[in-house]
């Protein structure tokens, strides 16, 4: 039986207790991208909130907080097969319970650990190179990375910018977070018109260029160190590549 879910985590997890004690699932895919199998039949799964609390107490208790931080970091990755990867990974891990994670190299452990921690890299990469600008008295900041990881900057930019308020705009997801006195929000955002910078901002980023181009040290460049750390396609959103 393949279980066709809504895209979100506790969705996912809704399909993982339906395994259990339902049917086992030949696969869990999201509804929007699921192509019909000429062999497996499919059911589009609900999502439960307490079937999903189920499944993440019994990660948690049975396994370890720890498989579950993989586990929803494999799910917010943009990896094509990570519904399948997880459910693996769990059929696996609730065999083996709290000594799951010791087995780092398994096939069914090292894919999930493995995606986790690009997830994890990336996350920290953005929290250096996020660049915000002030529009009317608003901090606003685009981006588009390779994983869903919006929600996961949320905390360090809000302690960050405790008393502002502000947008993270993931672009490539038509996403944004918006924060305001303490509270946050997640919303949809198909367009956002063309943006007017307060003149201080176009200033601070003119001079926020010069200064990276004063720094450079010409007999010094490394093109590649550069891209390694900050590749190609995160640079469109960074003032000082413009």
């Amino acid at each position: 039986m393949d279980y066709l879910y809504d895209g979100t985590f506790e969705g996912l997890l809704t399909c993982i207790y339906y395994h259990y004690k339902k049917e086992k699932a030949t696969g869990i895919f999201e509804v929007k991208s699921y192509q019909q199998s000429l062999i497996n039949d499919f059911e589009r799964i609900e999502t439960d909130a307490n079937k999903a609390k189920i499944v993440s107490n019994a990660i948690v208790n049975k396994i370890s907080r720890e498989a579950y931080v993989h586990i929803y970091y494999c799910y917010l990755s943009s990896n094509e097969q990570k519904e399948i990867i997880i459910l693996d990974f769990l059929i696996f891990a609730f065999k083996y319970g709290n000594n799951t994670m010791n087995f780092y190299s398994h096939e069914k452990v090292l894919p999930i650990n493995e995606i986790s921690l690009k997830v994890s890299r990336e996350v920290h990469k953005f929290l250096g190179i996020l660049r915000f600008s002030d529009i009317e008295g608003i901090l606003y900041a685009k981006f588009s990375p390779d994983h869903d990881i919006l929600v996961l900057l949320i905390e360090h930019f809000a302690d960050r910018y405790k008393y502002e308020k502000f947008m993270i705009h993931d672009q490539r997801r038509n996403k944004a977070i918006i924060y305001d006195n303490d509270l946050w929000q997640m919303i949809d955002v198909d367009v956002i018109n063309e943006l007017e910078y307060s003149q201080n901002e176009k200033l601070i980023q003119d001079l926020w260029k010069q200064y990276f181009t004063n720094m450079a040290i010409k007999e010094r460049k490394n093109t590649n160190l550069q891209f390694q750390f900050v590749p190609a396609r995160y640079r469109k959103n960074m003032t000082e590549f413009h």
